[in-house]
């Protein structure tokens, strides 16, 4: 072997890569359980109108252990995404010791049923937190099966626009587990959609009543309490104190 010079060559690098790859997992292992590169700065880069600043503190340094290096990022964002108002969390260290947080709050749009404290943010996801007085008497309530609550934030939207012509909003949207439809107006009026048809969709009977609502409804001295608009080819009202009448 050593008349051969193209064998001590292969040899010498393969020692030299041997010696390298043991230097770089050293280095590793020790900037991993070195004590000296602690993370000092936890950085937000953004304000937080739900999420409280004392729940962060609280939560964090159950997690922020090791150092720069080898502190569990997956187990800071799931600790952080576990606050209630908190969706999503993207994490990034800033040499030497700063770890930049940036969270996505919940951006609720309406409350999900009544009594749990649930509410639907604008992904049409449902999560549990508690909004300010004034935040949720603006919200909508809607009510639907397991699993329905973007259909139904969708269906609210569209609602919206419907009645926007008349100067009317729905207040409360609910989807039965018949999969009917039933709004409530927030002048009191509850409007009876039911389920779709094939040949009389729930969209083409709600534009037929507000089309004709001005002359019918818009002009009675009484405001009808309810409509049901789950007929093909028309739609009832109910006035306090009186009987059904087309």
């Amino acid at each position: 072997m050593w008349n051969k010079p193209h064998l001590l060559n292969a040899l010498a690098d393969l020692l030299i890569l041997a010696a390298a790859a043991a230097l770089i997992a050293g280095l590793a292992i020790w900037l991993v359980r070195v004590p000296a590169l602690p993370v000092r700065q936890v950085v937000f880069t953004q304000d937080l109108p739900h999420t409280q600043r004392t729940d962060i503190e609280q939560a964090l340094p159950a997690v922020l252990r090791g150092n720069f290096f080898s502190v569990d990022l997956e187990a800071v964002r799931g600790t952080l995404e576990r606050l209630p108002w908190v969706r999503k969390v993207e994490l990034r260290r800033v040499w030497p010791a700063r770890l930049e947080v940036t969270i996505e709050e919940h951006r609720p749009l309406a409350r999900w049923g009544e009594g749990r404290g649930e509410l639907v943010n604008s992904f049409g996801e449902v999560f549990a937190a508690t909004p300010s007085e004034a935040e949720l008497a603006a919200m909508p309530i809607l009510f639907g099966p397991p699993g329905t609550a973007p259909e139904v934030l969708k269906r609210y939207g569209d609602f919206v626009g419907d009645f926007q012509p008349l100067g009317q909003k729905p207040v409360q949207v609910t989807l039965s587990p018949r999969l009917a439809w039933q709004l409530k107006l927030q002048n009191g009026m509850s409007v009876d959609l039911g389920r779709e048809q094939p040949k009389s969709p729930v969209g083409a009977r709600l534009a037929r009543f507000i089309e004709v609502y001005p002359e019918t409804v818009g002009k009675r001295a009484t405001r009808p309490v309810a409509v049901d608009l789950r007929y093909p080819n028309g739609f009832a009202m109910r006035v306090a104190g009186e009987g059904k009448g087309k």
